[in-house]
């Protein structure tokens, strides 16, 4: 099987495990967010991928779990209206592809976009695919 393949399938998994649960452990309902997240380079790169819950449990896998979900709030869950960290970036080609997949507000989330680099990845998202 593909490595793609292989992460595809371990993200419908993740979050399909983490969201049929009818309660958080703290008692509170499933979270308005979950997300899996990706990001992969060249053919050369593998892909690595994180889980997101908005809110974070404490235990939380997202390195900037706690920012990543103010930042998707504030953008309503809008990937490509995230806030981001505006700064510059070389004009150096070495693209890399985000992705995500889950759902949002009770709505399904199935986003994909390519940077010309991380450096632009992390100056348009932000904390959300800084890991």
């Amino acid at each position: 099987m593909r490595p793609r393949a292989v992460l595809a399938t371990a993200a419908l998994l993740a979050l399909a495990a983490g969201t049929s649960a009818a309660a958080a452990p703290s008692g509170n309902p499933v979270p308005d967010g979950a997300l899996f997240l990706t990001v992969s380079g060249n053919d050369h790169t593998p892909p690595r991928g994180v889980g997101l819950l908005c809110p974070p449990a404490p235990d939380a896998r997202h390195p900037h779990a706690a920012a990543a979900c103010a930042d998707l709030a504030a953008a309503g869950g809008d990937l490509d209206a995230l806030p981001g960290d505006p700064h510059p970036c070389p004009l150096v080609y070495d693209p890399v592809t985000a992705t995500a997949t889950g759902r949002w507000d009770g709505h399904p989330v199935t986003w994909r976009r390519t940077f010309p680099n991380a450096c632009h990845l992390e100056a348009g998202t932000g904390p959300v695919f800084a890991f």
